[in-house]
């Protein structure tokens, strides 16, 4: 397993030795990796890998599933995130997610941006918040006519954008997005693409994605995940994490060429 040692800025997110249980059965193991600050950092590799249950890990919502347990370490800003003093909910303020299809509440464009705010007693502007949200996923000059009309009304890559909108409200630290342009077009996916190297100027971004050519465009850093046969079913794992150039260009490891040419996957 190669792992990264690259980034020579302090990372933000960190897992060391991390192994993901479900019940007995392990999931993923060995996970070992740095992700820097302000920069976008892509997990591929073929369904069943893990990559998704490591995302999940990051802002603790794995802990909603009754039979997860983590052994090793996750760390964000070197304080690990499943020490006992740690408050689950507090890490998913600073640690934002989007989802693989767009899920805006069946409420107001409005309310579905201020709906987090409120519940954390938001004392500033919110009429501001939600503005400066809306802009910051590049949806407000298509929105800012419409806020009272339910964002389900809106189409997928519009939903989608809100949903990153919503996530910005929290002004959170890192936003992680599982496949989030799955279910969106091509056009809507170069537009969320585009979005996102805006947003690493503000935001960490950890992205889930089966798309080579999106891991190749869009982001800086990329982990390749593999899945192995055991006795017990099959365990994911990290086969390499280097700079996105070098994986796609100049790979160490042959199953990470193989799987970057579409050999398999």
């Amino acid at each position: 397993m190669v792992t990264s040692s690259h980034p020579q800025i302090q990372p933000i997110l960190s897992s060391k030795d991390a192994n993901i249980y479900y019940g007995n059965f392990l999931a993923v193991r060995d996970v070992t990796i740095d992700i820097p600050k302000n920069s976008i950092t892509a997990f591929i590799g073929p369904s069943g890998c893990g990559k998704s249950t490591v995302l999940r890990c990051f802002n603790r919502l794995n802990d909603l599933i009754k039979t997860f347990k983590m052994r090793g370490r996750m760390n964000y800003h070197g304080q690990d995130l499943y020490s006992p003093e740690i408050d689950p909910v507090a890490v998913r303020r600073q640690i934002g997610m989007v989802f693989q299809k767009p899920n805006p509440f069946p409420k107001s464009i409005y309310d579905n941006i201020a709906f987090g705010p409120r519940l954390v007693n938001y004392k500033g502007d919110m009429d501001e918040l939600v503005e400066r949200s809306l802009r910051g996923s590049a949806l407000w000059d298509e929105v800012k006519d419409k806020l009272n009309e339910s964002g389900l009304a809106l189409s997928g890559g519009q939903q989608q954008r809100l949903c990153i909108a919503r996530a910005i409200a929290m002004q959170p630290d890192v936003i992680l997005m599982d496949e989030p342009c799955s279910a969106l077009d091509p056009i809507s996916t170069l537009k969320v693409e585009d979005l996102l190297q805006e947003l690493k100027e503000k935001y960490t971004i950890v992205i889930v994605t089966h798309n080579m050519q999106q891991a190749s465009r869009a982001s800086d850093y990329t982990a390749f995940f593999n899945v192995e046969q055991t006795d017990r079913g099959r365990t994911g794992h990290i086969v390499e994490y280097d700079r996105t150039e070098v994986i796609f260009q100049n790979p160490q490891q042959q199953a990470t060429q193989s799987y970057v040419s579409g050999r398999f996957g």
